[in-house]
């Protein structure tokens, strides 16, 4: 299996070297040469499986020549840290809803499934090469605090995490900047995740600056990061296909379009009609949502605070690898997409219309609506949502048909204490891995959002050969 970019760009490269450069090196993302699928006869032989060999079944479809025995090691170190012996539990609300739980991970979020696993791809590269390597990467909320949980005192490894600052819930700041290992620097940036993701994506571009840093990626521009992702669909859908169904509808809360392209794969992975709708569930920060029900991909104005911090986003970074399959693969078409993107800020895709229409359907959800589903659901089912997971219930309420239908569930709802208290007027227990933060060491670099002023930051504090 070799990847290519999205813009046409680049040789074929193996999975080993995707995994460590990144973002491409033609500014584009990373994707197969072709997408694997599985037929059903496969899937009898699965339905049995542990989240762990399922993850080694459908990573092995895409790793390519590593040794299988490496990267089942690799999968049950990055999952021994999780407190659910399922990883990924499915638990039944009423009405035909689903909750995947994506959060008992170390920091309690879904970014953990992804970043255990990355930081484990990292180390083993590195032990090959006897190489080093400088992450730097941009955070809404919950990819900072699980990259640095991934990659915390690993040798070989220092690690850059830009967030915005003042934009993040209480708790993932404090997850972020009590980490105060050698390895570990958090800037806390004037402006918001769009502005942090910016700077990170230039200066990847600088390509000499890459390669004299050996940048490595750990937002979702990483093809892993989505790949590890794709694992926890195919698992839900066998718990139901355990239990009769043959097709299941998902509703998932994005902001940077990487967890719900993960989906997007999965659905191609699958034989047809398995995973019928995936429910694009977004927040004020409509982006995505106007573009499947429009037609139009445009920002409009700027990014606004919510209670569901990690989806303030205005421009979607893994939108591109959609575009990549909506221009059948062609990478020139890509490029001159996101320059004219780039320039005016709209892409018109209404020729597109009704393919995007039978990959996705999609609803905006207010602030208020928000907070009347974690009520709602707290009331009727004694269960509490986070304000991303709630903002993918509601959708899932509203555009639901005749099939069950599982919402991720991304974070727990501790993490986001004052809107839950909003909500149901009343604060969330802290589990023990929260409890007590507050009263740790903190560190942590406030900073202009300013290219030059990261870049000279990252130079000082880098590891070099």
């Amino acid at each position: 299996m070799n990847y290519i970019s999205t813009r046409g760009g680049i040789a074929p490269i193996a999975f080993d070297q995707a995994v460590m450069m990144g973002l491409a090196r033609d500014g584009g993302l990373l994707l197969p040469e072709r997408l694997p699928s599985v037929e059903p006869a496969l899937l009898n032989a699965w339905q049995t499986l542990s989240y762990q060999n399922l993850a080694l079944e459908v990573l092995s479809l895409f790793t390519g020549d590593m040794p299988r025995a490496d990267l089942d090691d690799l999968i049950d170190r990055a999952y021994s840290s999780f407190r659910h012996p399922q990883v990924t539990p499915l638990r039944q609300c009423s009405g035909g809803i689903y909750i995947l739980e994506l959060f008992h991970g170390p920091t309690l979020a879904f970014k953990d499934i992804a970043l255990q696993l990355l930081g484990n791809l990292f180390e083993y590269e590195l032990n090959k090469s006897g190489g080093f390597m400088n992450i730097i990467g941009a955070t809404s909320g919950d990819t900072g605090s699980a990259a640095i949980y991934g990659v915390r005192g690993r040798k070989g490894i220092n690690i850059f995490i830009l967030h915005p600052h003042g934009r993040t819930s209480p708790i993932q700041a404090l997850q972020m900047t009590t980490v105060t290992d050698p390895n570990v620097f958090n800037l806390a940036v004037r402006g918001t995740f769009d502005d942090a993701q910016a700077i990170v994506k230039t200066l990847f571009s600088d390509l000499a600056f890459k390669d004299t840093y050996q940048l490595g990626a750990i937002n979702s521009i990483n093809w892993a990061r989505v790949l590890a992702q794709v694992v926890y669909y195919v698992f839900a859908f066998l718990k139901l296909r355990k239990s009769g169904y043959d097709s299941v509808d998902y509703a998932v809360p994005t902001g940077n379009f990487g967890d719900i392209f993960a989906g997007y794969v999965a659905k191609r992975l699958l034989p047809q009609g398995c995973i019928n709708r995936l429910i694009l569930a977004t927040n004020a920060n409509d982006i995505l949502s106007r573009f499947v029900n429009q037609g139009e991909y445009a920002i409009a104005g700027a990014v606004v605070p919510t209670s569901s911090p990690s989806m303030d986003i205005q421009i979607a970074s893994n939108f591109e690898r959609y575009l990549y399959y909506l221009h059948n693969e062609d990478g020139g078409k890509v490029k001159a997409a996101m320059q004219h993107f780039t320039s005016t800020g709209r892409m018109n895709l209404g020729c597109f219309q009704e393919q995007v229409q039978d990959d996705f359907a999609a609803r905006a959800v207010s602030e208020e609506e928000t907070l009347a589903t974690i009520r709602q659901v707290y009331h009727e089912q004694n269960y509490l949502l986070d304000p991303h997971t709630a903002v993918g219930v509601k959708a899932a309420q509203e555009l639901k048909q005749d099939r069950p239908i599982v919402c991720l569930a991304t974070a727990h709802p501790a993490k986001f204490g004052e809107a839950v208290r909003k909500a149901i007027g009343k604060d969330v227990e802290l589990p023990p891995v929260l409890a007590g933060l507050s009263q740790l060491e903190s560190r942590c670099e406030v900073m202009d959002a300013d290219t030059e002023l990261i870049r000279q930051y990252v130079q000082k504090n880098a590891l070099l050969a």
